[in-house]
């Protein structure tokens, strides 16, 4: 992607990241919104407040990497054509989520912490079968592209597998923050969305030209993206 093109195509991406902050910017109804989706059908406003700081410590970066990363993929020579790719959008929100992790490793002052009785394992927020597909997936894209002498893609692939590892890890490890059933969905709700988006990201990389068993392949990440990423009914006998 030449210079001429890069630029504008970053500039329209930062806009539209700062057009979705500001319509999707969170308050007290999305903090519920997502409580309730993730089975807690009664959130205190503690616990909305909770949710809300969760959604803010995400969202604030998307206008910064839509118009960042973009950029980044025309300088690397990612982009074969003048299209936007969906890999940016990807890693948008997997750079936010980890950016929202590594916040989260510092509670908010005063903040009421409550630790849980059972220690946290990697299985406990996402299941063992997506950990399995994020492997397979993994491997296919290193393959694929290593075969193709894709070499910036193979780099990709790595990094965001590398990225949704730290991002479950972090949500496994930092300090617990408000109601324990709470802190539990918000936590499962990063590592699911990072696997997801690892699962998804390498066949989602941009081809000049799409057979059928890559479209294929391409329709089953997402399948798999659907499926990780979906709601987890929580109660406050799972919390133990």
């Amino acid at each position: 992607m030449s210079w001429d093109t890069m630029v504008p195509v970053a500039l329209v991406l930062g806009l539209f990241g700062l057009v979705i902050l500001v319509l999707l910017w969170p308050g007290e109804r999305q903090g519920r919104r997502l409580l309730r989706r993730w089975g807690v059908d009664h959130p205190s406003d503690g616990d909305i407040t909770d949710a809300v700081r969760y959604l803010k410590r995400r969202r604030f970066w998307y206008p910064w990497l839509f118009f960042l990363l973009p950029a980044l993929g025309g300088i690397l020579g990612l982009s074969k054509d003048d299209s936007t790719t969906a890999w940016s959008v990807a890693w948008t929100v997997l750079i936010g989520g980890l950016l929202g992790e590594v916040l989260a490793l510092r509670p908010a002052r005063g903040e009421h912490r409550q630790a849980s009785l059972v220690r946290r394992r990697v299985v406990d927020l996402v299941p063992a079968w997506a950990l399995v597909l994020l492997g397979i997936a993994t491997a296919g894209g290193v393959l694929r592209y290593g075969i193709g002498h894709r070499w910036v893609a193979l780099g990709l692939t790595v990094a965001c597998a590398l990225v949704a590892v730290v991002i479950v890890a972090l949500a496994v490890e930092r300090p617990a923050a408000g109601d324990p059933t709470v802190d539990l969905v918000l936590r499962t709700r990063s590592a699911r969305v990072a696997t997801g988006l690892a699962i998804a990201v390498p066949s989602s990389l941009p081809e000049l030209q799409m057979s059928f068993p890559k479209a294929l392949v391409f329709v089953l990440s997402l399948v798999a993206l659907l499926a990780v990423v979906g709601p987890v009914r929580r109660t406050a006998a799972t919390v133990g």
